[in-house]
């Protein structure tokens, strides 16, 4: 199946999506615009469910260990970093679950992780007029499928790397996002209730915010004639890394399971949007691939996993420590 699949520069999947029960969902919401819905040039009106940027997190979280930081322990051997924190903030955290992966100022701060890692991707800052050195994408990969290939997934900008290490900068190689075609809004709503005291005027003595009385609200939920949620691998950014096979392999079969985990287990996406697969994934490009189920991709990547510790770091989890400071503001002055 996987030589199949290398042929093509795109692995494009969708799968047809619904409610758990009844019609309606609350799909992602923004600040500024609040639900993003839109309207092709056909007169089709349709609505953002789920963000790429959501997606990406919710992909993460399917190989963390409970919520993490860990990884999980059918995927023992996959390397990733660990950072122990210390100073004002004392805990710990992984590449696995930091937004920023591997350049995580929680994680790349560590002096040596950051010799170690320049070292091997052979990049450094140039003197005034001189020309940097050329950036080797094969080492780049490498380099990243030694301490943590979810960062080649999921993308990652070394911009806190010390010396020229915003040129380094992986983009997502596995999408996802989910719309709702078709829309209607359901104007709906409820009440915070405050069965001691309606008006709020009696107060807990140490708590002065303004969470007291019967608050009314509104909110707008959707129906749709078809949700869907739609898979973007883009095969050909992995093969340019130049990786060997059984480590290509092995990338395609993570985000493969990635998608199949999320799809299985990860589809309560807000109080109210609680969906389920609608009939079978399908692969829309290339025609003809049949995704494995998670079992099976579990069983492929274990041995991928097996293949690939020549690659891997030693032992697979790389520990850091990383001192902490709390700031006296939100941006501290320098």
């Amino acid at each position: 199946m996987f030589e199949e699949i290398k042929k093509h520069p795109r692995l494009l999947m969708e799968v047809e999506l619904e409610p758990v029960q009844g019609d309606r969902f609350q799909p992602t919401g923004f600040p500024d615009i609040g639900a993003a819905d839109y309207t092709t040039p056909d007169g089709t009106r349709k609505l953002l469910v789920e963000s790429a940027q959501s997606m990406a997190n919710r992909l993460e979280k399917t190989i963390l260990d409970g919520e993490g930081p860990m990884l999980s322990k059918e995927l023992k051997g996959l390397p990733y970093v660990v950072s122990n924190l210390v100073g004002d903030k004392e805990t710990v955290t992984s590449s696995l679950m930091e937004a920023h992966r591997l350049n995580s100022p929680f994680i790349i701060a560590d002096d040596e992780l950051q010799a170690n890692f320049k070292e091997k991707v052979g990049y450094r800052k140039g003197k005034k007029g001189d020309v940097l050195n050329w950036i080797d994408w094969k080492k780049i990969g490498s380099t990243f499928l030694f301490y943590d290939p979810n960062s080649i997934i999921h993308g990652v900008f070394m911009v806190n790397l010390k010396e020229g290490g915003s040129r380094i900068r992986l983009p997502r190689a596995l999408t996802g996002f989910i719309e709702a075609i078709d829309i209607r809004e359901v104007s709906c709503g409820g009440v915070k209730n405050n069965p001691l005291d309606p008006k709020g005027e009696i107060k807990a003595v140490n708590i002065d915010t303004d969470v007291y009385s019967n608050v009314p609200y509104h909110r707008t939920e959707y129906t749709a004639k078809k949700i869907c949620a739609y898979f973007n691998l883009d095969i050909a950014l992995l093969k340019g890394y130049s990786l060997p096979e059984e480590a290509l392999d092995l990338l395609i079969a993570l985000s493969l399971y990635k998608i199949r985990r999320f799809l299985n287990t990860g589809l309560r996406l807000r109080t109210a949007c609680d969906l389920k697969v609608r009939g079978e994934i399908k692969v829309e490009t290339p025609k003809g691939i049949v995704i494995p189920p998670e079992d099976k991709l579990l069983g492929i990547m274990r041995q991928k996993i097996e293949e690939c510790k020549k690659f891997f770091a030693e032992p697979s989890v790389t520990k850091v420590t990383v001192e902490t400071r709390k700031t006296s503001s939100k941006r501290e002055k320098k």
